[in-house]
């Protein structure tokens, strides 16, 4: 292939010589083999250009993930010693997800009481979490996914923080960014509303429109989040990007700054659009969760004078027509949850089934893997249109 070697079951190739289609498992520094967090296909030349930009020369490429017609074929074969493949089980992640949770809401809750009282916030706490968030990604997202769709709308500010940190590293997974990438928006993705704990409860939790003036004081959010993030020592720009962008409108008419276009960084397009998607999906106390699909819809009605549309697309394709987390209704009347979406299409998840709308009870709880089933997703639903609760089946 000129330029290049195999070992340990993969072919080392210059970032120089990567093609769209090639299933990049690792980076090379200093001759060794370094697992990345955005393993995956290369989708695009943007991708290849990223690579460049961080300086990395050489990757580890999947013959066998890799598209057919770029003739890599079984010359190279999966991976083996170099990529820890761990195996565990379902309800095993599940558990871990659960408690990654409770540590993400305690920390958040500690940093909003210690930021009202004045105190500057610790980065590296941080950190941690987004490692652990990041890793919990890599061992099984569908599992963090689940976790995450459990909302209450008594906590919201601690939910949305995590959730919208917890998309950005799955969306910027999609997109393969690095794990420093990765990293440092999971950060700006916790932190991004810490403004509101400067802002009047009452109003935030109005549980009717917004007055002029009362829509005025919640902006001030961001006002608040720039000088919180001026006192924050270790915050990369990246963190205080999507911190600081996350109601900035490509057209200028966004908050607080009325950046345009090229002014707002790809990773801060971002922010915009997992926000208003966690928003649109939560219960909140003025309004009711709505279904993914809904959401989706009200996303490409923002674009391209708010949201930027290729992003909304891919967006739209990372987390799925029916997202895991989510709850559908089957062809046979059946209630589930979207339980498992790994190397499956957007149609054909594995669906945990617990109700019947058909005669109004409780089912057998049962997995269904719509692959090797006659039944099929007729439509996705909202937690709101439910007379029950799912919330014991996730």
């Amino acid at each position: 292939m000129g330029d290049s070697f195999e070992s340990n079951g993969l072919i080392k190739i210059s970032v120089s010589k990567l093609k769209v289609g090639m299933f990049v498992e690792a980076i090379d520094k200093s001759n060794s083999q370094v697992n990345i967090a955005s393993a995956g296909q290369i989708r695009s030349a943007e991708a290849i250009l990223r690579l460049h930009k961080s300086q990395v020369t050489h990757v580890w490429v999947n013959g066998e993930r890799s598209e057919p017609s770029l003739g890599l074929g079984r010359a190279v074969a999966a991976p083996k010693s170099s990529t820890k493949k761990v195996s565990v089980d379902r309800t095993t992640t599940q558990k871990q997800a659960k408690e990654l949770m409770v540590e993400a809401k305690d920390l958040i809750q500690k940093v909003l009481s210690e930021t009202f009282e004045g105190k500057a916030v610790e980065v590296e706490p941080f950190e941690v979490l987004a490692d652990n968030m990041i890793e919990s990604v890599m061992l099984d997202a569908d599992a963090l996914k689940c976790v995450s769709a459990l909302r209450s709308k008594d906590v919201y500010l601690l939910e949305h923080s995590i959730n919208v940190a917890f998309l950005l590293v799955t969306f910027g997974r999609y997109l393969n960014f690095d794990t420093d990438m990765l990293r440092q928006m999971a950060i700006g993705g916790i932190l991004h509303d810490i403004g509101k704990i400067k802002v009047d409860s009452e109003i935030l939790n109005k549980p009717s429109k917004l007055t002029a003036e009362e829509f005025e004081h919640v902006k001030l959010h961001q006002t608040y989040a720039v000088e919180i993030m001026g006192q924050t020592k270790g915050l990369s720009q990246i963190s205080k990007d999507i911190s600081l962008m996350h109601h900035e409108k490509l057209d200028g008419n966004g908050y607080p700054l009325g950046l345009k276009g090229d002014e707002i960084p790809i990773h801060g397009r971002m922010s915009c659009i997992v926000d208003i998607f966690d928003a649109l999906t939560a219960t909140r106390c003025y309004k009711e969760a709505m279904s993914p699909a809904a959401a989706f819809k009200i996303l490409l009605s923002l674009t391209p004078f708010h949201l930027d549309q290729k992003l909304v697309y891919e967006f739209i394709r990372c987390v799925g027509v029916y997202p895991v987390g989510s709850l559908v209704q089957l062809s046979d009347g059946r209630i589930g949850i979207v339980w498992e979406s790994k190397g499956r299409d957007a149609l054909h998840p594995k669906v945990k089934c617990f109700y019947s709308m058909k005669h109004k009870y409780y089912t057998k709880v049962e997995i269904v893997d719509l692959l090797r089933s006659s039944f099929n997703i007729e439509k996705g639903i909202s937690p709101s249109s439910l007379d029950i609760d799912p919330t014991p089946f996730y």
